[in-house]
């Protein structure tokens, strides 16, 4: 039976409450379908996967078309969906305020805001700016019910400044904004995670593993993180199959398909779904 956008929410928060749970990020409806048929217990979006699935480069997408994407993504499947919102659609608290409350109204069980401006020159904002952000992300859920949980993300090491020690500032101040989970992406090794686990204190914090690693989910469990995502990894996982196959067309070859799944499972694994 469906499960209502509370019951997702509610679902989603016992998640960070204890232990440490595999976030993936599906970039469409059919990708969100075949990862609950493997058992996950909620998803993520992922604005890169998403913007390349349109044709855009990441950060490229209108807020308009993002929140039809969430609400697609949330209609797709019966787990809670955390939103990859990008930096909010506005660089003004207000604005960002404005971009949440419609986020929420989407369904989603999370929603992230990035502190990254999006300019090369002045790639992060200040810190005291970040932190008004937040706040007014905080406020944006609370009046909107407060079940959503607020993902607070520094962006240091994405936006070219990879300072550890800033970062960790950021998500502590973020935390005292109102932030319910931290998240540094782009942190790579031990003594980085932890670092921002012992920061975090009580906080659940979000560990980015978007390739090959030397890290299993028991190895970041064990060093204090509670939930891992994998960004646009998995899109790019398609789409460089999809780009091998494609190249080999144009070579007059078919080799590419070799390991193209079955369209009789495919059909399986949707058959009965609206």
């Amino acid at each position: 039976m469906p499960r209502t956008v509370a019951e997702k929410r509610a679902a989603f928060r016992a998640l960070h409450e204890s232990g440490c749970f595999m976030l993936p990020n599906p970039w469409d409806a059919g990708s969100a379908r075949y990862l609950e048929t493997l058992g996950f217990k909620a998803l993520a979006t992922t604005s890169s996967g998403f913007a390349w699935s349109q044709g855009h480069a990441d950060n490229h997408v209108s807020r308009d078309a993002v929140l039809a994407h969430l609400r697609a993504m949330v209609e797709a499947t019966d787990l809670p969906v955390n939103a990859d919102f990008e930096s909010g659609f506005g660089a003004s608290p207000e604005d960002v305020a404005q971009s949440v409350k419609l986020a929420v109204q989407t369904g989603v069980a999370g929603l992230s805001i990035e502190d990254s401006t999006g300019d090369a020159a002045a790639p992060l904002f200040d810190i005291d700016v970040a932190v008004a952000r937040m706040k007014a992300a905080r406020r944006a859920i609370d009046e909107s019910g407060g079940d959503t949980l607020l993902v607070g993300r520094a962006e240091n090491f994405f936006a070219g400044k990879p300072d550890i020690d800033d970062a960790i500032a950021r998500l502590k101040a973020y935390a005292d904004a109102g932030a319910d989970c931290l998240y540094a992406p782009g942190i790579r090794t031990r003594e980085q995670i932890e670092a921002v686990v012992k920061a975090a204190g009580r906080k659940p914090v979000n560990l980015l593993i978007g390739g090959v690693s030397e890290f299993t989910l028991s190895d970041v469990a064990a060093l204090g993180v509670r939930r891992v995502s994998v960004g646009g990894a998995l899109a790019r996982a398609a789409w460089g199959s999809f780009m091998r196959a494609a190249q080999g067309l144009c070579d007059g070859r078919f080799d590419g398909f070799s390991d193209a799944a079955a369209g009789n499972d495919l059909n399986a694994i949707f058959e009965g779904r609206a």
